[in-house]
């Protein structure tokens, strides 16, 4: 699978047409100890951008966007009840939802994984 990510912090993993999608090590380092997310419904079409749900932490509330257009799929409803899976294992175990996307041109705009790098160490850096 190839895995691209968003300005605002999610990672994106296609297999096909479809995507799993989560939140990044930067994001859930920045957010802390989650203690909540809210997950989207099964069956919703999103929206490119659109506010799919969202993370609570102890210190911080952080929206989730939707990186590309598509319906959708599964949710990851074990974080429902241990949303700090989210922190143990933000790319692999506490992914939040898959969506089946037609969104060709959205993907070639996310970002690889270099310039996505890039951007965290502008973000880390202070004047």
């Amino acid at each position: 699978a190839e895995r691209r990510f968003t300005e605002t912090h999610e990672w994106v993993s296609r297999d096909g047409d479809e995507v799993t999608i989560g939140i990044t090590e930067y994001a859930q380092n920045a957010l802390g100890d989650i203690v909540y997310v809210e997950l989207p419904n099964v069956g919703d079409a999103v929206e490119y951008e659109e506010e799919v749900g969202a993370i609570e932490s102890v210190k911080a509330a952080s929206e989730l966007y939707a990186p590309l257009e598509g319906v959708v799929t599964e949710t990851n409803d074990v974080l429902q009840l241990t949303p700090k899976l989210v922190n143990l294992s933000p790319e692999e175990g506490g992914w939040i939802m898959k969506l089946k996307i037609e969104d060709e041109e959205g993907w070639e705009k996310l970002l690889d994984e270099e310039t996505y790098a890039e951007m965290c160490r502008g973000e880390g850096e202070t004047d």
